[in-house]
């Protein structure tokens, strides 16, 4: 009886530290398909403005959250005065979170704001939202971290998109250093998107990759080109994510409807 009891013993103390070592065993995975794509405020290389090209490179992607830079709200002529993130909402009947880093009058007294930036479509519940500004120098224009707080099937996920300054190095390495810290210390799986306007070498690229893994380098097939759309040369558009999430593949699909090329990626999550 007495060495009874004592396997006994050892078995209960042994389970619970299994357990311990793996929070997430015999959860099933939850495939994820994302897309980060500066869409130039709808304007394609060769100069047409085209929402619905964009809206059916979206859904021939089958992404099902897509983080979205360069987006006008009743901005100006350029855009049609149009809500260009309620627009795509409503076209691909999907949840939207709009982040306007630029946020002006408008031009006739009780017109709407005219606002420029970054928005998330997403297929999911948007649970929470948020956008905090950069650092901006003063002769940099402002640029943003959006947030989602998304449930993806009974899991959590938090998606991140920004778009980092194009013209001052320094500015940009402090604008990448925020966002390490804005996004530290959560264990919530983490996606961060966007035209980061720097390869993959440079200081602040690296700031945040020694954070969170890059897709592309992981999955990806060839250099992953971005810009400029009609005869790409660098890859400053990404997508970086943190544990709980597990990428099988990447593409940059080639079309006219930016400036930039979209990048595409699968995961899954768990």
């Amino acid at each position: 009886m007495r060495k009874l009891l004592t396997i006994l013993v050892g078995f209960l103390i042994v389970v619970p530290t299994v357990a311990a070592a793996r929070p997430d065993a015999g959860r099933p995975g939850r495939p994820l398909t994302v897309m980060s794509y500066n869409i130039h405020h709808g304007a394609g290389i060769d100069g047409v403005l085209d929402l619905e090209r964009i809206a059916v490179l979206i859904e021939q992607s089958g992404a099902d959250v897509i983080g979205l830079q360069e987006v006008d709200r009743h901005w100006d002529v350029r855009s049609n005065w149009v809500d260009q993130p309620a627009w795509f909402a409503q076209r691909l009947k999907m949840h939207y979170a709009y982040a306007a880093n630029l946020d002006l009058p408008p031009v006739n007294p009780g017109e709407p704001r005219r606002q420029y930036g970054t928005a998330i479509l997403s297929r999911y519940p948007i649970q929470d939202f948020s956008n905090t500004l950069l650092p901006k120098y003063p002769t940099g224009e402002q640029r943003g971290l959006a947030v989602a707080d998304l449930m993806v099937r009974g899991a959590e996920l938090r998606f991140a998109n920004t778009h980092l300054t194009s013209n001052n190095n320094a500015e940009r390495l402090e604008q990448a250093q925020k966002v390490v810290e804005l996004l530290s210390g959560s264990r919530t799986p983490t996606l961060l998107v966007g035209d980061l306007n720097a390869t993959p070498e440079k200081p602040e690229i690296k700031t945040l990759t020694a954070v969170y893994d890059d897709t592309w380098t992981e999955v990806g097939v060839g250099p992953g080109y971005t810009i400029e759309a009609d005869n790409p040369t660098k890859r400053i558009d990404f997508q970086l994510h943190s544990a709980g999430l597990r990428p099988t593949k990447a593409a940059v699909p080639v079309t006219p409807a930016s400036d930039h090329l979209p990048v595409v990626a699968s995961f899954v999550l768990s």
